[in-house]
């Protein structure tokens, strides 16, 4: 099993916090094996099995308790010492009124609470309406490369592995398999049940025709501009027109559900956001593989989507820098550090070096600025970082 060390060190400072800690990502990213991981952290603290409730509501075992009344009881029942619990509770967007009750255990209750689900709106929605100021949020995506070679520790071939994470993406699930018609089969398995389950049945999406479309131009234009009316000309034919803002209905699903992430662009000159030509990221690539509609450039758009979704992982909040002369692919902040990334697949000339290294002739502050690419020779200049992506993944 791989430690998920990058987030349970952003987690462990909140173990013992009355704070609600909330664990988001797509389906099948392990977001409930990070919280065995938790479980076995406050075990290893010497804390009883009988102030340790875990219920995975996935579970049908636990299926009595989708509903908030017989789930409050059920907890209740656990809570008999004037002492610290600590509740894990999976996949809770299956509990009607949840956020009622998990308010509840937090007001009248010592206890630490951990809460996982397949949508980024139990922060936007639900939970911020009953525990505003009281949830701090941790966003768990598929494995990154770093990850997926511990999770094949048997293989030091760094080359080969690349290779296939950048087919087959980084889910636990698909990692494990062999072949690669098993390896499909179950990325196409979870690609369903993410938009029947996340989206579809949660948004009461009346025609899912429309959404599978507007979803496979998103998930296959991964690193790409887009607009709704871009989008909504692209999918409209003769027998289904898709509207403009329909199209923006879709791509918010699309978000809450964690396939894709919208990424606003930055003005650096003048330092602020721009509400438009916003670019789409997918979350893994093996969906990328699996609705891909282009091939010329294709990889330098993978390099990207590994990139931004690298950055994410490492906690930078990420935009793409706009320049009076172009852009930058990515600004990334954490806190009050601050990098730039130029992310390519191969920097095979001069003209090609001059447009990745150039984009930042036009910046004038001292921030690490950084280029990314498959080259394994040295090419930093001007006081420009170039990484071979592999070291770049690798941290090296």
């Amino acid at each position: 099993m791989v430690k998920r060390e990058l987030y349970l060190k952003e987690i462990r400072p909140f173990y013992e916090s009355e704070m609600v800690k909330v664990i988001t990502g797509i389906r099948r990213c392990g977001k409930s094996t990070l919280l065995r991981q938790i479980i076995d952290e406050v075990r290893d603290a010497q804390v009883p099995e009988e102030r340790i409730l875990y219920l995975n509501f996935e579970d049908y075992k636990f299926k009595a308790y989708c509903e908030p009344g017989a789930f409050y009881e059920y907890v209740e029942s656990k809570l008999t010492r004037q002492e610290k619990y600590y509740l894990f509770f999976d996949e809770i967007q299956n509990v009607d009124e949840f956020e009622l009750v998990v308010n509840s255990f937090r007001a009248t209750h010592d206890v630490s609470i951990f809460i996982t689900g397949s949508n980024s709106r139990l922060l936007s929605g639900e939970l911020a309406t009953h525990l505003s100021g009281r949830t701090v949020s941790f966003r768990i995506l598929p494995f990154n490369f770093k990850e997926f070679c511990q999770f094949h520790e048997d293989r030091s071939d760094y080359d080969q592995l690349l290779a296939e994470y950048m087919k087959w993406g980084g889910f636990p699930l698909v990692c494990k398999e062999k072949e690669e018609r098993s390896k499909e089969i179950l990325l196409s398995n979870i690609y369903d049940s993410v938009v029947l389950k996340d989206i579809v049945m949660r948004n009461k999406v009346t025609s899912p025709q429309a959404l599978e479309r507007v979803l496979d131009y998103l998930v296959g234009n991964s690193s790409v501009t887009v607009s709704g009316n871009k989008i909504s000309e692209a999918i409209s034919d003769k027998h289904q027109k898709v509207s403009a803002p329909t199209v923006y209905d879709y791509i918010k699903y699309v978000e809450e559900a964690c396939i894709c992430d919208k990424i606003p662009r930055y003005d650096i000159r003048g330092k602020k956001q721009l509400a438009f030509e916003e670019k789409v990221y997918v979350c893994d690539l093996g969906f990328f593989y699996l609705k891909k509609n282009r091939v010329k450039d294709e990889y330098n758009y993978i390099v990207e989507t590994i990139c931004y979704n690298e950055l994410v992982t490492r906690g930078y909040k990420v935009y793409v820098g706009k320049t009076y002369r172009g852009e930058v692919d990515f600004i990334a902040q954490r806190g009050q550090e601050k990098i730039y990334v130029q992310a390519a697949y191969y920097l095979t000339d001069e003209s090609a070096v001059e447009r990745e290294f150039g984009a930042y002739r036009v910046i004038e502050d001292n921030y690490p600025k950084y280029v990314v690419s498959m080259d394994k020779v040295p090419l930093s200049r001007d006081g420009i970082i170039h990484k071979n992506l592999i070291d770049f993944l690798l941290e090296r």
